[in-house]
């Protein structure tokens, strides 16, 4: 078996657009673009402060029509995607969940109807443009890390927004080793090289152990008031919304309202890489939801996804070696995947399900500064997703099915 294996090309993460330096996350993202797309930029930079103003759509009602045709690099497109992204999220919910809008214009609508065509993203706004192409550092020598950045373009909310983003941008970075050493598992599993497998295991566990670490940053960076009562409507959909049951028209691409998701972490490919690579078999649901999120990264990452799904399956090769040190490394990083996990339902908990109990108390109570933002919070939003889910009963699902990937004699004791 093993000769038959190594007759194929290495597994390589080289075909994917995944930076050996920074995983997924877009290398020196621009800041601006060329000075034909100032329009946009001049209302990107603005959205909070106009929302807050309430004028956000009048300044988007008055765009001028642009063409795409002058971009052409893709740090341009990732640039113009997340300005109009930013740009489409604060013009649907400038008003709230009171008075959504049902048409998002023309001169908005087309362009990020084409720039998404060009990047194969859908026109909202997703984790590949909030989190991933939305930073730039302070001091330009200075290290990548939470003091030295900044976001390019914001949502309302002030520094928890920042918090928000850059904390998952840490955990993007948290992951790299990781990354990095998916291809040592594949290709160590089709040569039946055991002590490879073993050694990148151990890298695995030890990125997904500095991911949860870095997770725990979300406690000191964002207020849960604030992304409750505040930044939450912003990171909304027009899928599974009560709110927009119908979606919302594009004007001038077609008329017909179209749906999509908010932002999820579950739109983050590191998780799916994972998933696939340990055997994590998700049920019909869940697994459902998680398969229509790859539909919101970029193609070369959700590609990479499904090659790696594709490939000799690791838990099968760890079960037929009955090797003890490698059957050890594939369970603990299973234990890391379920820890990261469940660590993640502990920070749901703190920043959606208790804000959601004290904004249900407060709608009839008096209220201080703080429990005001709470009390005027969306209420069609309490028990979902921003991606549009039962958040809480998903990601247990999530957790149970991970738990599940465990080899039969450790279960009982997981």
């Amino acid at each position: 078996m093993a000769a038959c294996k190594d007759s194929a090309a290495a597994f390589s993460l080289d075909a994917y657009h995944v930076s050996e330096e920074l995983g997924f996350i877009l290398p020196e993202p621009l800041q601006d673009l060329p000075p034909y797309y100032t329009p946009w930029m001049d209302i990107a930079y603005r959205v909070p402060e106009l929302v807050l103003t309430h004028e956000l759509r009048s300044h988007i009602n008055k765009m001028p029509n642009l063409s795409v045709e002058f971009l052409k690099r893709h740090r341009e497109l990732r640039l113009a995607h997340l300005a109009l992204g930013v740009m489409t999220m604060g013009y649907v919910w400038q008003e709230g969940d009171n008075d959504p809008v049902k048409m998002l214009p023309r001169t908005l609508a087309v362009p990020y109807w084409e720039l998404s065509q060009r990047l194969g993203l859908p026109p909202i706004l997703t984790h590949a443009d909030a989190v991933l192409a939305n930073w730039r550092k302070k001091d330009p020598e200075g290290p990548l890390d939470i003091e030295n950045l900044e976001l390019v373009v914001g949502i309302p909310g002030g520094e928890s927004v920042k918090g928000f983003f850059i904390v998952t941008l840490m955990v993007e970075r948290a992951a790299i080793p990781a990354l990095r050493s998916i291809p040592k598992v594949i290709n160590g599993v089709r040569s039946g090289d055991i002590e490879a497998v073993v050694e990148a295991l151990g890298d695995i566990s030890y990125s997904l152990s500095n991911m949860a670490e870095s997770l725990r940053l979300m406690h000191v960076h964002v207020d849960p008031s604030v992304f409750y009562g505040t930044m939450r409507i912003f990171l909304s959909g027009w899928k599974d919304n009560p709110c927009m049951p119908k979606g919302l028209v594009y004007e001038g691409v077609q008329a017909e309202p179209m749906e999509y998701s908010g932002g999820s972490a579950a739109q983050s490919s590191l998780l799916h890489c994972f998933d696939e690579l340990l055997g994590v078999q998700h049920e019909p649901k869940s697994g459902g939801f998680l398969t229509s999120m790859r539909n919101y990264m970029l193609p070369a990452h959700k590609q990479l996804i499904q090659d790696i799904s594709s490939q000799p399956s690791l838990r099968t090769f760890v079960q037929r070696q009955a090797n003890e040190r490698l059957t050890e490394a594939f369970q603990e990083c299973i234990g890391k995947l379920l820890a990261l996990r469940s660590y993640h339902i502990t920070v749901v908990s703190r920043f959606i399900t208790v804000p959601a109990a004290k904004a249900r108390q407060l709608r009839s109570q008096s209220r201080d500064a703080e429990e005001s933002v709470l009390s005027n919070a969306p209420a069609s939003l309490e028990e979902r997703g921003t991606g549009g889910t039962g958040i809480m009963s998903f990601l247990k699902t999530v957790r149970k099915q991970t738990r599940d990937t465990l080899l039969p004699e450790m279960k009982h004791n997981s």
